[in-house]
């Protein structure tokens, strides 16, 4: 199954970003697969480990904005039970942003772990969408990057560049964040106009 993503405006925060919130250039596939359980209505992320991912970028690289914006930090003791003045407790937050972003996504589910298939729910899920159950909009990253829409990817969509696994390529994308530790486990990639065996990301059992 091959797919198409279109995101107008998202962001993908660096593990290591604090008050300036950089962004991964590309999307990681840890956060493609967390779209694709949220797209069928699955709230469990090992649901599908095992299912095989491949992504590629449809275009230009996607232009990085930079935004001001507000952020609230809070302090937790006794002197402060509750009460945060915005004068006090706000502090500027610059925020990284990526805008026009389009995708093309494959899904193998041949070592899939779930059932039935991811790729049997995708294909409910974009068929008969009233078949599926799910909540809050489909984002891409953070909740408020949303979406515009998933469907068949079409050779008019455009060429496409597929990321490749390579030990010594430059792009460093996470690939698996464990919820309970907050470690991820990463992988280096380098992009290819051709699609390869290399280009499949297997989500960790």
């Amino acid at each position: 199954m091959q797919l198409y993503v279109d995101c107008p405006c998202t962001s993908f925060p660096r593990s290591f970003a604090r008050d300036f919130k950089e962004t991964y250039r590309y999307p990681p596939p840890s956060t493609v697969y967390g779209m694709l359980l949220s797209l069928v209505g699955e709230a469990d992320m090992n649901q599908h480990r095992g299912v095989k991912l491949a992504i590629g970028i449809i275009g230009a690289d996607p232009p990085i904005s930079q935004i001001l914006r507000k952020q609230r930090h809070h302090k937790f003791s006794k002197s402060h039970l509750g009460t945060y003045p915005t004068s006090k407790f706000s502090k500027p937050n610059h925020h990284e942003l990526l805008t026009n972003l389009q995708l093309a996504v494959k899904v193998d589910s041949s070592e899939d772990a779930g059932t039935p298939k991811l790729v049997e729910r995708l294909q409910t899920a974009l068929s008969t969408p009233s078949k599926i159950s799910r909540f809050g909009g489909l984002s891409l990253g953070e909740s408020w990057a949303l979406v515009n829409g998933v469907r068949p990817y079409r050779e008019e969509d455009g060429a496409i560049r597929w990321l490749v696994r390579c030990n010594r390529g430059q792009i460093s994308l996470p690939i698996w964040i464990d919820r309970h530790t907050t470690r991820g486990r990463f992988q280096r990639f380098q992009l290819s106009p051709d699609f390869q065996s290399d280009c499949w990301v297997t989500i960790p059992k």
